[in-house]
This record gives C-alpha cells, sequence and structure tokens, in this order.
C-alpha cells in the first residue's frame, strides 16, 4: 500500500530547547488553519502526547521502536494518521536529543532512528537563551552527524531582541529559519516530578496554554514554508496497523472497565482499541467523578497516572475501592500497571487503598525510569510464564510486599550485570511497575478479553 503523508519531526539538541512547546503550538497553529494534523510522540513518554492530542483534536500517539518493534512504526504512523479520519500532516515530536536513544543502543529508539524509520525532515528547535554565534556551530554539526538524518529547517528558541536574532541568524549557513520565537515566559505549562502535568488534571489552564501556543507559533513561525518541507518526505510503502488479530470478533463482547480520569490518564490509545477489536466493551471508570465497576464487568485494567496526587480524593470513593477488593477477590481478571499497582495495594502514603495485592507504598525522591526486558515468571491473565516483554518502568515510589506474598510478576537484567524482581501476580492478578505497549505485545488484549469471557460464563447470572 503507497501513502502519501506530508510529515516533519521536531527535534532539538536536547531537552529543555522547548521542543514540546513549540510542537504543540505548531499542530495547534496548523489545525487553526483548518488542517487535520496527526500527533505523533517518540518515546514511551504520555504527557506530551495529551497535549498533543488537546492542540490537534485527536488522539496523540508514541512511536517508539522499543516497545513496538521497528517493523510496526510506520504502520503505527499511518493508523494514527487515518484515524479517525485522515489526517493533512503528521507532526512528530522528539524526546531528548536529537540522537540521544536507549542507553547503550547506539541511539536505537531515538528521535533520529524513528525519523530515518519514516523518511521525514526534521526541524530542530534550538534554545538561543544562553548563546548567539555558537548556534550555528551547533546547527551546523547537527545537520552534518548523520547523513541518512535530514535536518531540513531551524526554529529558534527564546530570541531576546531583533539584534541578537539577527546575530544568530548570521551564523547559520545552508539550511533555513522557518521560524524565530521570542523570549515570552508568559506562558506556562506547569511540571511535575515525572514531566508536565497532564491535561486530564489542568483541562481549562490546558485549553488556555495551548490556544496561546497556537497564536505565538502562528504569528512567529513560518508554517506555509514548514507544510513546504513536509510534503517533501517520500511515499510510505506500507499497510496501517490494525488492533485486531486474526479474524474479526463479536464486538458485543465481556465488559472490560478500564480506568481514567485525572489521576489516571496513562493508557496507549492502541491498548484500549485492541480490547474492543478483541470484543470486550469498554468502559471508562473514573475514581475521581465518583465512578463505580460497571454492572457486569468481566475484566479490569488500572493504569497508570498520579496517584499520589489525589489520595484523599481516591480514598473518598469508598464504593469503588470496595468493587475492585471485591472484583479480585472474586478471580476477576485484573492488570495493573504503575498507578494502577499502587491502588491495588493496601496503602499509599499511609492512606488506604484497594488491599487487593499484599504491600504497601510510598513516595521517594528517587526518580527509577528505563526501558526493561522482562521475563514472566508466572502464568497470568495476559503473559505465560517464560515469555519475554520489552516495557518501561518510570516512577518515584517504592513498594513494599508482606514478606510472606512475594509472588513477583517479572525478571529482568540490570546493567550491572545483576537480576531484579518486580510485580505481582496470583490467580487472576497481574500487577506491576512495568508499562507495556498493546501494539509490540498483540497478544495481551486478546488474553485479557478472552480470560474475561471465561469469567462472565462463570458467573451467576
Amino acid at each position: 500500500m503507497v501513502t502519501r503523508l506530508p510529515r516533519f519531526v521536531v527535534a532539538a539538541p536536547g531537552s529543555g530547547h522547548g521542543k514540546t512547546m513549540i510542537a504543540t503550538g505548531l499542530m495547534a497553529a496548523l489545525r487553526a488553519r483548518g488542517l487535520e494534523v496527526s500527533p505523533h510522540k517518540v518515546g514511551p513518554d504520555y504527557i506530551d502526547p495529551s497535549y498533543h492530542g488537546l492542540a490537534a483534536g485527536r488522539v496523540g500517539r508514541n512511536l517508539d521502536p522499543m516497545l513496538q518493534g521497528e517493523e510496526r512504526i510506520v504502520p503505527l504512523l499511518l493508523h494514527g494518521a487515518s484515524t479517525p479520519t485522515v489526517a493533512d500532516v503528521a507532526v512528530i515530536e522528539g524526546v531528548m536529543g536529537l540522537f540521544d536513544g536507549q542507553l547503550g543502543g547506539e541511539g536505537f529508539s531515538s528521535t533520529a532512528h524513528v525519523a530515518r524509520l519514516v523518511a521525514a525532515p526534521v526541524v530542530l528547535v534550538v534554545d538561543c537563551a544562553a548563546a548567539s554565534r555558537s548556534v550555528g556551530a551547533v546547527v551546523h554539526g547537527f545537520t552534518t552527524y548523520d547523513p541518512e538524518v535530514r535536518v531540513a529547517g531551524v526554529i529558534l528558541n527564546n530570541v531576546a531582541s531583533p539584534r541578537h536574532e539577527a546575530e544568530v541568524r548570521a551564523s547559520i549557513v545552508g539550511i533555513p529559519v522557518l521560524g524565530v520565537v521570542p523570549r515570552l515566559p508568559e506562558i506556562v505549562v506547569p511540571s511535575r516530578h515525572l514531566g508536565l502535568i497532564p491535561v486530564a488534571e489542568r483541562t481549562p489552564e490546558a485549553v488556555a496554554a495551548v490556544d496561546a501556543l497556537a497564536d505565538l507559533i502562528g504569528e512567529h513561525v513560518d508554517l506555509d514554508a514548514l507544510l513546504e518541507l513536509a510534503r517533501t518526505a517520500p511515499d510510505l510503502h506500507a499497510t496501517p496497523w490494525s488492533p485486531t488479530v486474526g479474524e474479526p470478533v463479536d464486538t458485543t463482547g465481556p465488559t472490560v472497565a478500564v480506568f481514567g480520569g485525572p489521576a489516571f490518564s496513562f493508557t496507549y490509545a492502541e491498548n484500549v482499541e485492541q480490547l474492543t477489536a478483541a470484543g470486550a466493551h469498554v468502559v471508562t471508570v473514573d475514581p475521581l467523578a465518583g465512578d463505580r465497576l460497571p454492572l457486569g464487568t468481566a475484566a479490569l485494567v488500572v493504569g497508570g497516572g498520579f496517584p499520589e496526587m489525589h489520595l484523599d480524593a481516591l480514598a473518598a470513593n469508598a464504593d469503588l475501592l470496595e468493587d475492585v477488593r471485591g472484583f479480585v477477590e472474586a478471580g476477576g481478571p485484573t492488570v495493573a500497571e504503575c498507578a494502577g499497582l499502587l491502588y491495588l495495594g493496601r496503602a499509599l502514603d499511609g492512606v488506604a487503598m484497594a488491599g487487593a495485592v499484599p504491600m504497601s507504598a510510598e513516595m521517594t525522591r528517587r526518580l527509577t525510569l528505563g526501558y526493561r526486558r522482562a521475563t514472566a515468571l508466572v502464568d497470568g491473565p495476559i503473559v505465560r510464564a517464560g515469555e519475554q516483554v520489552t516495557g518501561h518502568e518510570f516512577h518515584k515510589t517504592a513498594v513494599t510486599y508482606d514478606t510472606d506474598a512475594a509472588n513477583p510478576a517479572w525478571r529482568w537484567e540490570l546493567h550491572d550485570g545483576t537480576s531484579a524482581t518486580e510485580g505481582w501476580v496470583r490467580g487472576s492478578v497481574h500487577a506491576s511497575y512495568l508499562h507495556v505497549h498493546g501494539a509490540g505485545h498483540p497478544e495481551h488484549a486478546a488474553r485479557l478479553v478472552e480470560a474475561a469471557r471465561q469469567y462472565a460464563a462463570s458467573v451467576p447470572a
């Protein structure tokens, strides 16, 4: 299948250059022109795609060779660009610096890696706050470092004055400056220990910030030149990724409750699409809105988020905590990732949670993050013992299990050559810090829905 998709990648020399602000503003400004914009983010991050989705008016999606596999990157890009409607342009925000990827992986899963896979031109965002002519040297280095990565334009950020702009422009040779964004500190997107505050937690403020970014970028970036650059990307020869595995199934199947809302906003869109494609009736449950588990729930998914920021509200929904505890005790298929693990535990920072997993958790100062190649130690609702998955870990909490309750989900190798176990599996419950993208492991959704069917059939009507 041949697809014509104008596209470009927004990258930077490193973190802190403003690429999320610029990328989000570009998406919003292009949408304001009446274009359908397909938003994408390199890497496993959940929060940036939430701003992308707000800016573009459609789901922000991730492109990550580590989690999804190199061979799925173009199909996933095409899926996002055709769902729910065909996009006019795809904007792909990078991660960290352009060439920064998996540690020890020689740039694997970097922005440059994804740019090569999707054959997209790169627009380099450079923070000019503490430099002038040196910017030219930075740009020259990035445009010549890898001949397979086409750095085709520059956006200058944090430019202090016309004199500053002129000095920087004069230093850049052989590549167009597509925009010059002035130093405007009044546009603020609050941050938290894992990055930006998710859109779901601050919707009115997020909307205002994205609107301001659209105006800023629309005024200071040459969108016409940017679109012309996007149109230079070659045709893509691939079939869009499909969440369906095998033959289409009956869509009137078991009810699967998926936690959402401000406290549990970290769920990849493709994972939910896979559940639906496998025949599940997916219902979103927001604990902060007073929701209960839907009548007839046959499987439960509690994903990631920031439950530590909403402890009192989570505890106040005692009915839902009781629903979850009773569902787990009854043998209901349950999958929990990161924040979901904490919610299933007995307590988080001393506040009582569901009590379905024999452990307690607390916030720490240490940030734990990185990709993990994990081996399943026991059978569970989504994996079988001995199977390997690639996921990522990203949190600032620590858990303590009851001494007699050790039943870990995973084992993985550490950088120092040692190994570690993590998570908790018992019966129909799989709870772990590990985030897994369903596109890389399509069997997980199919297994969970099948387990839900079996559970629903076992429950008296």
